[in-house]
């Protein structure tokens, strides 16, 4: 992966605007896919509801803890680099970018520590989920409020997040 984030997107394609999350449209950020699955996965570890009514409980289509992890890492390499690296690209700015950070490194740090193929109830059991949510909330009020967007709504699904990130 190349060390240079993007620079603003070509007016070109500003046009194309079709989506939106509330108010705002979808695709402001160039690299607004990324944005969309780390503010779901940002949205569903921050949300002890859903970790209750849809995790523990089995309910499918939202995936489970490691699920989320993944799609909040895995276009990113935020499990390997700062969320800074991406602010213009995934993230508005510097305050954007420290509160994932934050969110991050406590989330991967329960994951490493319990596993990725524990049970849910081993992450919500654990000592540090309590702040590992609060840090994802924190983060994912902020981006959620940046994009025009209720935060308290419930969580979308996977079978909805994969709608909104289609070409």
């Amino acid at each position: 992966m190349s060390s240079s984030v993007p620079g603003p997107v070509n007016s070109s394609r500003r046009g194309r605007r079709s989506s939106t999350m509330g108010g705002m449209p979808l695709n402001d950020m160039p690299w607004w896919r990324w944005r969309t699955n780390v503010r779901s996965a940002l949205h569903m570890l921050s949300d002890p509801g859903f970790h209750r009514s849809v995790w523990l409980a089995g309910q499918e289509g939202y995936g489970d803890v490691t699920d989320a992890v993944y799609r909040l890492v895995e276009d990113t390499w935020l499990d390997s680099w700062s969320a800074e690296k991406y602010v213009g690209a995934i993230f508005r700015d510097s305050g954007e970018a420290q509160l994932v950070d934050v969110a991050v490194l406590r989330v991967l740090r329960i994951l490493h520590q319990v596993g990725p193929d524990a049970p849910v109830s081993a992450y919500l059991e654990h000592p540090g989920w309590p702040e590992a949510v609060r840090a994802a909330r924190e983060a994912h009020v902020r981006l959620a409020t940046a994009d025009g967007d209720d935060p308290d709504v419930p969580p979308r699904s996977l079978d909805v997040l994969r709608i909104l990130t289609r070409a």
